[in-house]
């Protein structure tokens, strides 16, 4: 039978993979993966991640991993030539750019290139209305996706390996402060059976709380293939009969979490165009400002609102930030210092190791009014009240505002306050929050049609 290739991207795993089954049962299978030029943009936490998985891939694939550099629509038509295949297999990709990349790629090719599966438990487009129509809000959508439902995970595969094709070496993981273990296959599985045992069954109450370490730290898996959704939608379903109250809240919980990623690569899949527009159209004439100090104080960390602070610089430091933290520091940029979302965006893509075009930039327009929800316009958060609601005793501050950390419990939220709440260099506020919040909504309320 005739080698067939299996192009990872997005699918850095070998269980629960529908296009390497796919291939297996065809041929031997040669696994290759491409260093396309825009990995280069990437940021050092994005790179680590995915060096990380790809050198967790090389050894589940007994080191048959072939890496090359360069186009892919170069460099898989090449491949087919030295490995004689009939076929490339690849899990469907659904982002405006990546389905761009494909449409290159087979037209490049002369044997078929077959897609399998998709990053997602049910692939974008198919969660439809009864008129044909895809959904613009979550809570409809996420009942049409219940039901709709999805596959069982794909068999384990036992593909037979093709040796012998030149592969480039691997590229060494950039050193970070972060522990990304959690991007390859099987610590990311070990951390989720750990988060199932007990943890997830304080998720509902506790799943806003940066201060704790109650969150599955899934997203950065999730985003380079690591573990498949389905694979966490399945264990759900699994555990869910031995918990009671609490618990199969916070796995219903859990799951809702689970389908806004899939919504929001649904309503990237029917309008592509809003990856870096506004997805609605009702506050085009939005007055924005220019990103001057008060952006870089923001992207440092120094505002001189805590909260907002500890999150930038968890950022900057992990490559990775609380889920409450995102939406306190996206509504700190465009609603206190009226910077467009899109600014925000490209710089959380930078340094997210987790950064995932349809979830990330969907969410900042979720934040900033513009998005799918449907009357955000009045929601802005106060980043005082933030702090004292979700991190109570003031733990996460310290934690990431050293100068903060001689003020003890919830005052360190408000440094203000104590009398030797600026001892350790912490800045002042560079905003007045109350006067923004009402700027905010003026510029909102000049801009609804």
């Amino acid at each position: 039978m005739p080698a067939q290739i299996v192009w990872f991207r997005r699918d850095l795993r070998v269980r629960d993979h529908p296009a390497l089954v796919a291939a297996a049962e065809a041929g031997e299978v040669l696994p290759v993966f491409v260093l396309d030029p825009s990995f280069e943009r990437a940021g050092t936490a994005r790179t680590a991640a995915l060096f990380t998985a790809l050198h967790a891939l090389h050894a589940a694939t007994d080191g048959a991993l072939v890496v090359r550099s360069g186009r892919p629509e170069e460099v898989i038509p090449a491949l087919v030539t030295e490995a004689g295949a009939s076929a490339v297999h690849v899990s469907g990709e659904t982002t405006p750019l990546g389905r761009r990349r494909d449409r290159a790629v087979e037209r490049a090719l002369d044997v078929p290139l077959v897609a399998t599966g998709t990053p997602y438990a049910v692939s974008p487009g198919r969660v439809l209305k009864g008129d044909g129509e895809h959904y613009r809000v979550f809570t409809p959508f996420s009942r049409a996706w219940l039901e709709h439902g999805w596959r069982a995970p794909a068999e384990a595969p036992s593909p037979r390996w093709v040796r012998g094709v030149e592969s480039e070496a691997l590229p060494a993981v950039p050193e970070v402060s972060a522990t990304l273990d959690w991007a390859a296959e099987e610590p990311a599985l070990e951390r989720w059976a750990e988060f199932l045992d007990g943890p997830i069954d304080d998720y509902d109450e506790h799943r806003d709380r940066p201060d704790l370490d109650d969150t599955s730290r899934m997203s950065v898996a999730l985003k380079l293939g690591a573990v498949h959704p389905r694979t966490l939608l399945a264990d759900l379903d699994r555990v869910a009969h031995s918990r009671s109250g609490a618990g199969q809240r916070s796995m219903l919980r859990y799951r809702t979490e689970l389908a806004w990623r899939e919504f929001y690569a649904d309503v990237l899949w029917h309008q592509p165009r809003s990856a870096w527009h506004d997805y609605s159209e009702q506050l085009v004439t939005m007055a924005y400002d220019e990103p001057d100090e008060r952006f870089r104080a923001w992207q440092e960390g120094r505002t001189g609102f805590p909260m907002v602070d500890a999150g930038m610089r968890q950022l900057q430091a992990e490559g990775w930030m609380h889920n409450r933290l995102r939406m306190l520091t996206a509504s700190f940029l465009t609603k206190d210092l009226h910077v467009w979302w899109g600014v925000g965006a490209r710089h959380f893509l930078d340094l997210l190791a987790d950064g995932d075009l349809a979830s990330n930039n969907h969410g900042w327009q979720w934040t900033a009014g513009t998005g799918t929800d449907a009357s955000p316009y009045f929601r802005v958060f106060n980043p005082i009240l933030q702090g004292k609601k979700f991190d109570p005793d003031g733990a996460y501050v310290r934690r990431w505002v050293p100068e903060l950390r001689h003020l003890p419990g919830a005052s360190a939220h408000e440094p203000w306050k104590a009398a030797d709440g600026y001892e350790g260099g912490y800045p002042g506020p560079i905003v007045d929050h109350a006067a923004e919040r009402q700027e905010a909504l003026a510029r909102y309320e000049a801009a609804r049609p």
